[in-house]
C-alpha cells in the first residue's frame, strides 16, 4: 500500500512537470524560420498538384500546416519581391521599383552600379526581430545591393553565410568554374570568402542545420534564402532521382527541385532532432513566378511566368506551419501578400504590431485562426514602370504601356482566359483611377533598367502567354 501510495504521488507530480513544461513551452518565444525558394514554378511541387516532380518532405510539411491558395509577392522578380518581404513595406514605397540590382541611375538618384540597394535607414525583419532578443541568421542568397553598406550583418542580421549576387553557380568555382563576378562569391560573415566543397543547396541547407544546433538554447530567427531553382540550370552530380521520361530542360530543373526538397527535409529533420520543431514557426514561399523561358517551370493553371503581372509572375506557392498553433493539413482561400510575412512573425514572437509603423502588411495569425472572417486585404498593388496592376476583391486590373487594359474576375478565371474589360467600363474607371491615387503615394524610382528591357519584358509576355 505504501509503494502504491509513492507511486500515485509521483504519477501526479510528474503530471505536474509535463503540464508545467507544456505551460512553459507555450510561452516561450517561437523560433521563426522563413525558406524562400527562387523562380520555382507555381505547380512543381506535389502539395501544388505536380504528379511529376518528386517532393516529398515539402509535401508533408505542407500537411503539417496551412497551404494559402492565393499568395501574391510584390514583385514578378527577384530582388524588389525580397525587399518587400524583408520591410514589409511596398518596395515602391521607398523607390526600390520592380528593377533588379545594379540597375541604371534614376534622375531622382546619385546610385550607380553597387551603390544600388535596399535603403539604409529602412528597418529589416531582422531588425525587428532583435528588439525581441532573437539571433538572426541569414543563409542564402541576398541580392539587396552589393555594397559593403548594404551586408546582412549591417541590416540586423548577426550571422550570414551566403553570396550578395542574384544569381552564381551551384558547384563550387575554382580553375574549372572561374568566377566572373565578385558578389557571386560566397561569403562567410563579412568578408570571408571560400568556395564550398558540395552542391550549393546542400550546402546552404547544412550552414542552416549548423547554425540551429549552435542556437537551439535560445529563440532564433533563420531567413534560408535558396537560390534553388533559378539558373543556371545544373543538377547535383549525386542526385539519384533520374526523371527519365523527361528531357532538356525540363529534366534538369527536376532534379534541382529533388535536391532542393531533400535539402529542406534536411532543415525539418534538424529541428525535430534538437527538440525543437514544435515551437518553431516555419514559413515557406518563392521570391515570383517561374520562368517558364529561362528554366522550363510550370505556374499552372495561372497564365503568366515571371517578370509580368499575370498570375504566373506574381502567385506563388506559401504554407505556415506551427504546431498546436496552426490547423494541420489546412487551407486558406483569402488573398494574401509576402508583405504580411513581417508583421506576422514579428507579433507571433511577442512583438505590438503597432510599432512597426507604415508596414503594409498584416498579422495573418487572427485571420488564419478564424478570428477575423473578412479578407486580410481589400486591394493589393504591383508596378513596374507604366506597368501596373491591382486586385480587389476577386477583380484584378492590369495596365499595360502597349495596349488596352485588362480586367479578370479571378473567381471564375484563374486562368485570366477572359477579359471583361469592355463588359464593366465603370469598373475599370474606379480600379484605373484606385491603382493611380496609391502610385501618387510611391517615392520615384531610385534606379531603372535600360529602355529595351521593358520592350523585351512584353515580348516575353506575350510569348509565354497561354490564352
Amino acid at each position: 500500500m505504501k509503494h502504491l501510495f509513492s507511486f500515485i504521488v509521483s504519477f501526479i507530480a510528474l503530471g505536474h512537470l509535463c503540464v508545467s513544461a507544456q505551460l512553459s513551452n507555450k510561452n516561450t518565444p517561437p523560433n521563426v524560420i522563413i525558406v524562400i525558394t527562387d523562380d520555382a514554378g507555381y505547380h512543381d511541387f506535389g502539395f501544388q498538384g505536380s504528379n511529376t516532380f518528386k517532393t516529398p518532405h515539402i509535401d508533408a510539411f505542407a500537411q503539417s500546416g496551412m497551404v494559402f491558395r492565393q499568395a501574391y509577392v510584390t514583385a514578378a522578380v527577384c530582388g524588389p519581391s525580397r525587399a518587400g518581404i524583408l520591410t514589409g513595406r511596398y518596395q515602391q514605397r521607398f523607390g526600390y521599383e520592380e528593377n533588379n540590382v545594379p540597375g541604371i541611375m534614376s534622375t531622382s538618384s546619385k546610385l550607380l552600379g553597387d551603390e544600388m540597394g535596399l535603403p539604409t535607414h529602412l528597418p529589416t525583419i531582422a531588425n525587428h526581430m532583435k528588439t525581441l532578443g532573437y539571433k538572426n541568421s541569414f543563409i542564402g542568397k541576398w541580392h539587396l545591393g552589393n555594397a559593403d553598406k548594404y551586408h546582412p550583418l549591417k541590416r540586423g542580421f548577426d550571422h550570414f553565410v551566403g553570396f550578395r549576387g542574384g544569381a552564381r553557380s551551384f558547384y563550387p568555382f575554382g580553375k574549372e568554374n572561374p568566377v566572373r563576378r565578385l558578389e557571386d562569391r560566397i561569403e562567410f560573415g563579412f568578408k570571408n570568402y571560400r568556395e564550398p566543397d558540395e552542391y550549393l543547396t546542400h550546402f546552404f541547407a547544412n550552414q542552416a542545420v549548423e547554425f540551429i544546433a549552435k542556437n537551439k538554447a535560445e529563440p532564433f530567427f533563420l531567413m534560408l534564402s535558396f537560390n534553388a531553382v533559378h539558373t543556371p540550370l545544373q543538377a547535383d552530380p549525386k542526385e539519384k532521382e533520374n526523371y527519365s521520361k523527361l528531357s532538356g530542360k525540363r529534366k534538369t530543373l527536376a532534379q534541382m527541385t529533388s535536391s532542393l526538397d531533400k535539402a529542406f527535409g534536411k532543415l525539418i529533420k534538424a529541428l525535430e532532432e534538437q527538440h525543437i520543431r514544435d515551437n518553431t514557426l516555419i514559413i515557406f514561399t518563392n521570391d515570383n513566378g517561374g520562368p517558364t523561358d529561362a528554366n522550363s517551370a510550370d505556374n499552372y493553371p495561372l497564365n503568366g511566368t515571371k517578370a509580368n503581372h499575370l498570375e504566373g509572375g506574381i502567385r506563388v506557392p506559401f504554407v505556415m506551419s506551427w504546431p498546436e498553433k496552426i490547423p494541420t493539413n489546412s487551407y486558406y482561400s483569402f488573398p494574401v501578400s509576402t508583405l504580411d510575412i513581417l508583421p506576422t512573425v514579428f507579433t507571433a514572437a511577442g512583438g505590438n504590431i503597432l510599432s512597426l509603423e507604415v508596414a503594409d502588411g498584416v498579422d495573418l495569425i487572427p485571420y488564419i485562426l478564424r478570428k477575423k472572417g473578412e479578407s486580410p486585404h481589400e486591394y493589393l498593388f504591383w508596378k513596374k514602370e507604366n506597368r501596373a496592376a491591382v486586385r480587389h476583391k476577386n477583380w484584378k486590373f492590369l495596365r499595360f504601356p502597349d495596349r488596352p487594359a485588362e480586367l479578370y474576375d479571378l473567381s471564375e478565371d484563374i486562368s485570366e482566359k477572359q477579359n471583361l474589360a469592355t463588359k464593366h467600363p465603370e469598373l475599370v474607371k474606379v480600379l484605373y483611377k484606385k491603382l493611380f491615387a496609391w502610385e501618387l503615394e510611391m517615392e520615384r524610382p531610385l534606379w531603372q533598367l535600360e529602355r529595351r528591357f521593358e520592350g523585351k519584358a512584353m515580348e516575353r509576355m506575350d510569348a509565354y502567354r497561354k490564352y
